[in-house]
């Protein structure tokens, strides 16, 4: 198995880096004392679904906290892959300003004195635990992003990096656009089959509509335009840090253009290793619901 112990400064941005392994799939606990990490190594080295898990043990587990250096020498003659130590720390002024927004109490609070004086101490008991760490990352000028980013380049492997999920929707505007969408595309102005009573019965999944859709005068304009904007716009959301995308497209019904636009986009991006893509299809299943009068004169939507 791998174990990785997460510690360091209160406020420095142990909760983050918690998420980090844990959307990798690495098996994640919280505020373990340290005595009890060669209990949880043997639980997860007997269990073949779990090979790697990461520990968060810091100075909240009090006097118990001590024991983490000797744990860990327990731990390295034990485990064929020594356990590594990631430590995060932050400059005092910027730990004052994060407590001093979250107005969280300091772990040290109980000991009495001002907050500088608790981060002043834990930073003494801490001094050690750092100088055995494997990996210290500074997060003093580091948003949740960039500190995310430093943890998953400097402890995971490229392929364990968690990919940003893209998630392709088609919907119809008559049953309300959905709330979730980060981007949403309007697909209203091409051509409906709707009204070809050929592919009335049919959805944007069936082969004969796909090309329909993408045979229009209005699709083959906006085609290489949506290519573009979400060939820019989707690396540029994972780089700033985002995991979950929906890009929602809409139709009048929700059956053929959106189904359409929504299946041709996740076929695009599947092929791109940075991304894990997903697609779905709100109304496709809802009855047609349309009387003649919702037809307009020339049979356009």
């Amino acid at each position: 198995m791998e174990l990785t112990v997460i510690t360091g400064m209160s406020g420095a941005g142990k909760s983050q880096a918690m998420g980090v392994f844990e959307d990798a799939g690495w098996f994640v606990v919280d505020n373990l004392p340290p005595g009890l990490l060669p209990h949880l190594a043997a639980v997860v080295d007997a269990d073949e679904a779990v090979s790697k898990a990461a520990v968060v043990c810091d100075i909240r587990a009090g006097e118990f906290f001590e024991d983490l250096t000797a744990q860990l020498d327990a731990l390295s003659a034990t485990l064929h892959t020594p356990a590594r130590v990631l430590f995060l720390e932050a400059s005092d002024d910027v730990l004052l300003n994060r407590f001093r927004e979250t107005r969280r109490r300091h772990p040290l609070a109980d000991e009495g004195g001002a907050l500088p004086d608790g981060i002043r101490r834990e930073r003494q008991r801490l001094a050690a635990v750092r100088e055995r760490a494997d990996v210290v990352i500074d997060t003093t000028s580091l948003n949740i992003w960039d500190l995310r980013r430093a943890v998953g380049e400097a402890m995971l492997a490229s392929e364990e990096r968690p990919r940003m999920q893209v998630l392709f929707t088609s919907f119809g505007f008559k049953y309300g656009a959905p709330t979730d969408a980060d981007l949403l595309f309007d697909v209203r102005f091409i051509e409906n089959p709707h009204y070809n009573p050929r592919f009335a019965p049919l959805t944007g999944l069936d082969p004969e509509v796909a090309e329909f859709v993408a045979s229009t005068d209005e699709m083959r304009g906006f085609a290489p335009r949506l290519d573009s904007m979400l060939d820019f716009l989707l690396p540029a959301y994972a780089a700033e840090g985002k995991s979950h995308l929906v890009v929602g497209f809409g139709c009048t019904g929700g059956r053929h253009r959106s189904v359409a636009l929504a299946e041709r986009s996740a076929r695009r991006y599947r092929a791109r290793p940075e991304f894990q893509v997903a697609v779905s299809h709100r109304d496709i299943g809802r009855a047609l619901l349309r009387s003649p009068e919702d037809t307009p004169a020339g049979g356009k939507p």
